[in-house]
């Protein structure tokens, strides 16, 4: 039973997986159980053993978003104890993330994906809500140990923080990825990282 299980989910990777390259090369629109399976060379009927449909196979990427922007989260704390340098690690996993992987901003920021399912604007909106309340965590620990300014409300800064790659995420999916989220991490870190220092002069970073 172990054996089939383990199979069963690498199946089920190997779907999400083709899901989330034809959302970024073809939009939700673009997304259908034989388009899917084209994609892997099975049959349509093969990938109802484990999604009812599109609506199931979109969820189950969203399910793998949550995973991999909260992963993310945990790999910076594993990496370095410094809060600030949690901060920038953290930033530029989620722009690469982001810029390898269009289907991400595609399924984030369409209507479509809520428009009829409200159950799936609030799974979103948990997961965004968990991870602010990860990244309070290390503005905490950075106000312990006093590397940022303690009269800023955590919360406050973990939504400023995410207002540093969500504008990018935007820009860069309008732009179909000429936009450069790479320079927009060079440009904006020190930025922020001055602010919430309480720094009188923000450094700006050489072009």
């Amino acid at each position: 039973m172990g054996t089939v299980k383990i199979q069963t989910q690498i199946r089920k990777d190997q779907i999400v997986r083709a899901v989330l390259d034809l959302i970024s090369r073809h939009g939700l629109k673009g997304l259908n159980v034989a388009a899917v399976a084209r994609q892997i060379g099975l049959v349509p009927s093969a990938l109802y053993r484990h999604f009812k449909g599109k609506e199931e196979m979109v969820d189950a990427a969203l399910e793998i978003i949550q995973r991999r922007l909260l992963g993310n989260v945990d790999a910076v704390c594993k990496e370095t104890e410094d809060p600030l340098e949690r901060l920038r690690l953290l930033l530029g996993r989620h722009l690469e993330m982001i810029r390898d992987n269009q289907a991400i901003p595609r399924i984030i920021f369409s209507e479509e994906v809520y428009a009829e399912y409200p159950n799936r604007k609030k799974k979103v909106y948990h997961l965004v809500r968990t991870f602010l309340s990860k990244v309070e965590t290390i503005v905490r620990l950075g106000q312990k140990t006093g590397q940022i300014r303690k009269d800023f409300e955590p919360e406050m800064v973990s939504v400023l923080f995410l207002g540093l790659f969500q504008p990018a995420a935007v820009l860069w999916y309008l732009s179909d990825g000429r936009y450069d989220v790479s320079l927009h991490l060079h440009r904006a870190w020190p930025i922020f990282k001055a602010a919430i220092k309480g720094e009188q002069t923000l450094p700006l970073p050489k072009p």
